[in-house]
């Protein structure tokens, strides 16, 4: 969410930094909104001073026996009691229509980042390690998986639909390692707090890191229980009682209402519930930077996804990530982008598979962030990189959609936090790096030194 009173001041740099992600100049529309609700409540509280005074005046005017003035003023007073309450609705409605445009409009890049529509725009920053040259041509996950009898997509399609896998035996086993890995590494070296969050959140922790309103259709949504079940069916036959179009829609507004204070959705990131951990509160500057790390399941309708990776694990309707969040000052939060980048950085190093750090342009980043770090992991078996990780700063875009701030160490002064967060990383997609990067002539995976431990000292997954 962006603060209104910076957009007045900085109109220009305001649409300069909206024309560098594609979009149409706004500061002019949103400046003009906030006036008819700034002029709102200048009117609301005159009128109501004006309310008082003129009470005062009815009792000055009595005590003169000045009858002819003191109805006047009553019926003055009687007039500003009736206008109240349609100025304040005004400003209200004003406030509301400003709030709803600035939740649709995306972050400011940083300055730094580089110009581009799409994710030909994006720079290249560094790389680690080299390609592997095999003996043999190499293959895909889902073929290497498919042959082992440990990674099933025909089974899942029939328990869920598409987008989803059946993992079996050693690959089973190595998805949970690299996640116990990855979030042992992140904890005992890097410092993050390990947390267990929710599942399951509420629209408004959706809304604080931006994945609503704009992107309601990328998520999944459960509602439950038998309440809601009687509610539903009660506006069904709303609808269905209907006799004209005012009751019509008042019946499917009442439906869509009851189903949005009753639903849930499940999480597409960790960083959902891990950034919201500071939602609606003020943390000491002492207590930051905060770092909080998770290994969860994620879920993602892909609604924009049709025909993209149908085959195989790469874009799944469930995966699972660790996930990294800093809560920062705004004189760390970029040093802490950097630190978060080498942290994720890490996991790939200590598994030994060659990738590439990419910053992204302005127009291929994510609609909270301010400055983006993609890692891309090289796969053999595709030949080519693909995406694991994405580190990304979003300043206090975040915070104040969430009402996230800090107090400062003098006590003085109350300010919103930056946050920050990254993949640390996609769990389902390092297997996918590993069994290309480690597949065998035979078909066989070797595992990486650094997971032996975590698969009981297993150095192949092999067919039984």
């Amino acid at each position: 969410m962006h603060d209104i009173k910076w957009i007045r001041e900085n109109p220009e740099a305001f649409d300069r930094g909206l024309a560098r992600r594609g979009l149409a100049p706004e500061a002019a529309r949103l400046v003009a909104i906030d006036e008819r609700r700034r002029a709102a409540i200048v009117k609301a509280e005159q009128a109501q001073a004006r309310r008082n005074a003129a009470s005062k005046e009815i009792g000055e005017a009595r005590k003169a026996r000045d009858e002819a003035r003191a109805q006047a003023l009553m019926a003055e007073v009687a007039e500003l009691k009736a206008s109240i309450p349609n100025l304040e609705a005004e400003e209200k409605a004003a406030s509301e229509e400003l709030d709803e445009a600035l939740a649709q409009i995306p972050n400011l890049p940083l300055d730094e980042v580089p110009d581009g529509v799409d994710e030909r725009g994006n720079a290249e920053h560094h790389r680690f390690g080299a390609k592997r040259d095999y003996g043999f041509s190499p293959k895909q996950h889902f073929e290497l998986g498919e042959a082992l009898g440990q990674m099933d997509f025909e089974t899942a399609a029939k328990l869920a639909g598409a987008r989803f896998v059946v993992l079996k035996r050693g690959l089973a086993r190595m998805e949970r390692a690299l996640g116990q890995f990855m979030l042992d590494l992140h904890t005992n070296e890097h410092g993050y707090t390990e947390v267990a969050p929710p599942l399951l959140v509420k629209d408004d922790a959706m809304f604080g890191t931006a994945q609503l309103p704009k992107f309601e259709e990328d998520q999944f949504w459960t509602v439950g229980g038998a309440y809601f079940a009687r509610r539903a069916d009660g506006y069904l036959e709303d609808i269905a009682q209907a006799t004209d179009v005012a009751a019509l829609q008042l019946a499917f507004t009442q439906s869509e209402i009851a189903l949005r204070q009753n639903r849930l959705g499940l999480i597409p990131t960790a960083e959902v519930p891990l950034t919201n951990l500071v939602r609606e509160s003020i943390v000491d500057e002492a207590d930051l930077p905060m770092r909080l790390a998770a290994l969860t399941p994620c879920f993602r309708a892909e609604a924009g996804a049709a025909g993209k990776d149908t085959r195989g694990m790469i874009r799944q309707h469930q995966f699972t990530k660790v996930e990294l969040v800093s809560i920062t000052t705004p004189e760390q939060s970029r040093e802490e982008h950097e630190r978060m980048l080498s942290c994720a950085e890490e996991v790939l190093r200590r598994l030994d598979l060659h990738y590439r750090v990419m910053t992204l342009c302005a127009g291929d980043m994510g609609f909270a962030s301010k400055k983006t770090y993609d890692i891309e992991v090289w796969l053999p078996g595709q030949n080519m990189y693909r995406e694991i990780s994405s580190c990304s700063v979003c300043g206090d875009f975040q915070a104040r959609r969430m009402a996230a701030r800090y107090r400062t160490k003098e006590g003085r002064q109350v300010r919103h936090v930056h946050t920050l967060n990254g993949s640390g990383v996609a769990v389902g997609r390092a297997l996918i790096a590993v069994m290309e990067t480690y597949q065998q002539a035979d078909g066989s995976i070797a595992v990486p030194d650094v997971l032996q431990s975590y698969m009981g000292g297993m150095k192949v997954v092999a067919a039984k």
